[in-house]
């Protein structure tokens, strides 16, 4: 069995292309159509608030935030998480989310927002936004729009448009 020395960090510009490198393993190149794609494309993503896992100095897995406002809720987008195939299974995914999830709510995040699989990201605290409530530039399947909101009223205002914003 290999041993592991995993360690989890803020992303920074020294990742980029690893973190390209495995988004493109685990996506491929459909992954700059897809509508949340479009979102990263408005402006860049919070670089203190996206994380990188390593084993041994070698980059295996990432996640990244995108700020961005949902109807008059200022959030952020998760994604993408991906992990390198041989690390798959290890929780790793799950510990970035948590890491992530936990830093944009400590930063003031009103919800954490993402075009994901329900029964991967349910079980992390993520729930269903209402069918249809937020429109995104392209197309997206809305039982797959999750949200972990920060107050009580989060989901009533996750009505409209989704984009980038500064800071």
């Amino acid at each position: 069995m290999k041993k592991h020395d995993l360690v989890y960090l803020t992303e920074d510009a020294t990742h980029h292309d690893a973190i390209e490198l495995i988004n493109e393993e685990a996506f491929g190149p459909g992954r700059f159509v897809r509508a949340a794609a479009r979102i990263r494309e408005q402006g860049p993503h919070d670089h203190s608030l996206s994380y990188i896992c390593a084993d041994r100095g070698e980059t295996i897995a990432s996640v990244r935030m995108t700020p961005v406002v949902a109807g008059d809720v200022k959030g952020h987008l998760l994604g993408p998480l991906a992990v390198r195939p041989s690390y798959k299974s290890m929780g790793i995914g799950r510990e970035l989310v948590r890491i992530a999830v936990e830093a944009a709510r400590k930063k003031g995040s009103e919800a954490i927002i993402l075009v994901g699989d329900p029964p991967y990201y349910m079980p992390l605290g993520f729930e269903k936004v209402a069918y249809g409530a937020l429109t995104f530039p392209g197309p997206v399947d809305p039982a797959r729009v999750l949200v972990i909101p920060a107050g009580a009223d989060t989901h009533d205002r996750l009505k409209g448009e989704i984009k980038w914003r500064a800071g």
